[in-house]
């Protein structure tokens, strides 16, 4: 993939370096973040701190399927959002949805890990439905205890940074894999720092959520999703709520993951990300997917004229 993005991941400071010092998975993280390069036709300048395993080899050729959704029907009283959805992710995906406000994009994406039940339709994790019961707005989990657990393989990114307040930023990272999946503290420790090395904030582990700014906030708060080692990430508008120039450390940052070859399923309005990062994109159009496709297909073959309309208001 090559990347259109123009600039590059700013190399960390001399602070960073020595906050990382004692945690050698956050500083090869860092360098690997350092040497992440959004104008390189190769990727990475340096390999990935770890290797991509065997098994996860064996998913890509097989392209198994991470999110599967079917039929999927959501109203809010009279208003009906999605009106039949059919979408899936498979392994290394990044699955990008667009469409103007309202089309139900992030309903949609709050589907996947029930924030919002579906009134109809089903939802499929690593091919695990999730179970549920009742009908119409009546509909309900089966099973809280299989929600909890499948969130729990779920990052999420949302357009509000959502971090605790009163914790640290590194206590905030370390937070769901201790209280939720009851992971050894020392190892979380060394993951979480390692995460927020890949994310470049690594000197501010030890800050509070007020003393970042809001590049830096919705950066840790993807370094928190990634610390449970999702087997998909979801993005809600995560750059939506910056300016410009802290949109850019966000927008670099997905990449990276993007060129990881992590499994993403995504929700921006930032039609050049879509354009660079997806290897799936689908437009929604009043609850509907009006055309789907390759970001080449989708960008330089359009077919529908509502897509057409949407793309010239964009400036594509």
């Amino acid at each position: 993939m090559r990347s259109r993005l123009k600039g590059t991941i700013q190399p960390t400071s001399r602070e960073t370096r020595h906050a990382v010092a004692s945690y050698p998975s956050a500083r090869k993280a860092q360098q690997d973040h350092d040497n992440f390069d959004t104008n390189s036709p190769g990727l990475w300048a340096k390999p990935l701190a770890k290797p991509v395993c065997a098994r996860f080899l064996h998913c890509m050729n097989k392209r198994a399927t991470v999110v599967e959704i079917t039929d999927l029907h959501k109203s809010y009283a009279q208003l009906e959002v999605l009106k039949g959805i059919n979408l899936s992710a498979a392994v290394g995906e990044v699955v990008t949805l667009i469409g103007s406000s309202g089309s139900g994009k992030s309903t949609l994406l709050r589907c996947i890990n029930m924030l919002e039940v579906p009134e109809r339709g089903s939802v499929r994790i690593a091919g695990e439905e999730i179970r549920l019961v009742g009908n119409a707005h009546g509909r309900r989990p089966a099973d809280e205890g299989q929600i909890r657990r499948i969130r729990s393989e779920l990052g999420m990114v949302f357009q509000q940074f959502n971090l605790w307040s009163h914790l640290s930023i590194l206590d905030n990272v370390m937070e769901a894999p201790l209280v939720v999946q009851k992971r050894n503290r020392a190892e979380v420790r060394e993951e979480a720092m390692a995460m927020l090395g890949k994310v470049g904030i690594a000197d501010k582990a030890d800050r509070y959520p007020s003393q970042l700014s809001g590049g830096q906030q919705q950066r840790a708060a993807i370094a928190r999703a990634l610390c449970i080692n999702p087997k998909v990430m979801l993005f809600d508008e995560p750059t939506s709520a910056l300016d410009p120039e802290l949109e850019q450390e966000v927008v670099q940052v997905i990449q990276l993951l993007a060129e990881e070859g992590r499994t993403m399923v995504l929700v921006t309005h930032d039609m050049n990300l879509a354009r660079t990062i997806s290897s799936k994109v689908v437009f929604l159009h009043k609850g509907l997917i009006e055309e789907d496709g390759t970001s080449d297909e989708v960008f330089g073959a359009t077919k529908s004229a509502r897509l057409r309309q949407f793309l010239a208001a964009a400036g594509h």
